[in-house]
């Protein structure tokens, strides 16, 4: 089904290149093979009841809008041209579907070969790889080799999570998903269904973020506590895509990276260093526990939960409840 859609859009989108006058539907449904096979040459060809008729022409209606709004998606500038006559036609004319040359310099394509190398180890090493060689044909300085070490450092990042490949094609696809998540604070997982918006790295975890339909909400999820397989749902978005920026905020915000808060905690004595880094104040109490002031933000009970009974929360009462529903739900395994 997947090939026969992509050679339909490809002999749609050779059409209204190729013609110098708009093309009606009509015309349109009589040139395109894979339209004549599904529903016939159109209204007013012989042989078939009217209302079988007017049902094949519905439905090719259907499918030529889709088909036109998937082009444009593409990236292909279709004009709608009205006639004399009040006859609507399309066309894409050659001089707006033509990309301009690439030109880079030796720092640019200096910058794409360090990117590439970026991903060499993950999932999009075949993307990068192939991206680099179009570039080359498009351009490219032949006495710039991409790929040269510019440094002893040599960036990477991991992606071991079989759910990202699945999640950046639904993100790039606008295709909302389902799959299996486990809260932190859960026993087992549940399943999500998610409109997914795009995908973040912080602090060396994957986040995805996206519209949640289950509770009408922005959620964000961490890879690593997605279970099982990561499927597909026919449809569209029901809810508007933030922009990148607005994304990787909210990523921000919910990987612990944004507070807006203080909280109070106990802490052992010789212990919890990394919570003694981010205090804004420490006081010692005596009889091995220090009193530390910390920012307080989402994500801070799951940090928490990391050392055990080397930390007690005092106030707010709120993230002492979430400590304890982690640590219980870590007890109950």
């Amino acid at each position: 089904m997947a090939i026969a859609k992509a050679e339909r859009l490809m002999n749609l989108a050779l059409c209204l290149l190729g013609t110098r006058r708009p093309l009606s539907k009509r015309e349109l449904r009589e040139s395109i093979e894979a339209y004549v096979e599904a529903f016939g040459p159109g209204t007013g060809a012989a042989g078939g009841p009217e209302h079988t008729a007017q049902g094949s022409d519905d439905a090719f209606n259907r499918m030529f809008e889709r088909d036109k709004d998937d082009l444009r998606e593409l990236g292909l500038v279709i004009e709608t041209v009205e006639s004399l006559d009040g006859e609507i036609g399309y066309l894409a004319r050659r001089d707006s579907n033509r990309l301009p040359p690439i030109t880079l310099d030796a720092e640019e394509a200096a910058a794409l070969g360090l990117a590439a190398k970026v991903w060499q180890q993950a999932r999009l090493a075949g993307a990068a790889s192939g991206a680099l060689q179009k570039l080359r044909a498009a351009g490219l300085p032949e006495d710039v080799d991409p790929y040269e070490a510019h440094s002893a450092l040599e960036p990477r990042i991991p992606v071991h999570e079989a759910a990202f490949e699945p999640l950046m094609l639904a993100c790039r696809d606008r295709r909302p998903v389902i799959f299996e998540y486990r809260k932190a604070t859960a026993a087992r997982p549940e399943p999500r269904h998610v409109e997914p918006w795009a995908l973040e790295c912080w602090r060396g975890h994957w986040y995805l973020a996206g519209f949640d339909r289950d509770r009408g909400a922005e959620r964000v999820f961490r890879l690593s506590r997605i279970t099982g397989k990561v499927r597909s749902r026919a449809g569209r978005f029901t809810s508007p895509v933030p922009d990148v920026v607005t994304v990787r905020e909210t990523v921000a915000s919910w990987a612990g990276e944004t507070a807006d808060r203080s909280a109070l905690i106990r802490l052992r004595s010789g212990a919890g260093y990394p919570l003694r880094a981010k205090a804004t104040a420490v006081r010692e109490l005596g009889d091995g526990w220090d009193e530390l002031e910390i920012p307080y933000g989402h994500g801070l009970d799951a940090w928490l939960v990391e050392f055990g009974p080397d930390v007690v929360v005092e106030e707010p009462a709120e993230l002492r409840a979430d400590v304890v529903d982690r640590l219980r739900a870590v007890a109950k395994g």
